[in-house]
């Protein structure tokens, strides 16, 4: 669970980086011993299984959201429950293999290292390659070694899906039907980024309470977020009064 000190940390130290760079920050607070190495090494769905756990800890289960329908773009609220967003560990294992059309592929899973490297890539295409190049461990096409980037898209495609299934907790689909139009879609839930937008709002909250209390009492910015947030709601009704 954060306290309100490490939800402003959080928030402070994270609004500049992007979204895989945020979960491991979001690790960093919530498993202090644990290393930078171990915490990026974490397959996806296991790394967002831990952040999913914390963010129920810290604000409980239901997670409200919104979004615009890609067809009117009628804004559509939703609510989801944490415990339908578990849909187990798979079998990520350390490494695996594919063989499809005389190719035989030895693979493991995407960590937030790979797709911290593939987001600083110029396009999708690139960024593609470069989680190729980080997760297949050795390609062979008629026993003969060839290059991640040579495998045939048919292939890769192939990969991907055996990499879904395996960690099914990596990719969280939802789905949505448009109250408006009853247009049907899809989107995925980051549930780093989801979590993030959360604390943002919450750590610009928790800056206004500060304001108020220390202008009104004089206290510190550390001795009021030191506060439960019953005691800082009772004395906010009180500077308001």
């Amino acid at each position: 669970m954060l306290s309100a000190q490490e939800i402003v940390s959080v928030w402070e130290w994270g609004r500049d980086r992007e979204a895989s760079e945020r979960a491991l920050g979001f690790l960093a607070v919530a498993y202090p011993g644990a290393s930078r190495e171990e915490l990026e090494n974490l397959t996806i769905g296991r790394r967002d299984a831990r952040l999913l756990a914390m963010r129920e800890s810290t604000l409980g289960r239901l997670l409200q959201g919104s979004t615009e329908c890609p067809n009117c773009g009628e804004r559509l609220e939703y609510t989801l429950d944490s415990r339908d967003l578990r849909v187990g560990d798979g079998e990520p294992g350390n490494e695996h293999e594919l063989e499809s059309d005389g190719y035989r592929v030895r693979f493991r899973m995407p960590n937030s290292h790979d797709l911290i490297s593939a987001s600083r890539c110029a396009d999708t295409s690139k960024a593609r390659l470069d989680l190729l190049r980080h997760c297949v461990v050795e390609a062979r096409h008629k026993d003969k070694p060839v290059d991640a980037e040579t495998l045939p898209e048919s292939l890769t495609t192939s990969l991907a899906g055996r990499m879904e299934d395996l960690d099914p907790q990596a990719e969280l689909l939802l789905g949505l039907a448009c109250t408006a139009c009853d247009h049907r879609w899809a989107i995925i839930l980051d549930i780093a980024s989801f979590f993030f937008t959360e604390v943002s709002a919450l750590a610009k909250r928790l800056a206004l309470e500060v304001h108020t209390l220390a202008r009104a009492y004089g206290w510190s910015e550390s001795d009021i977020l030191d506060m439960s947030p019953a005691r800082r709601s009772l004395f906010l009704e009180m500077a308001a009064g």
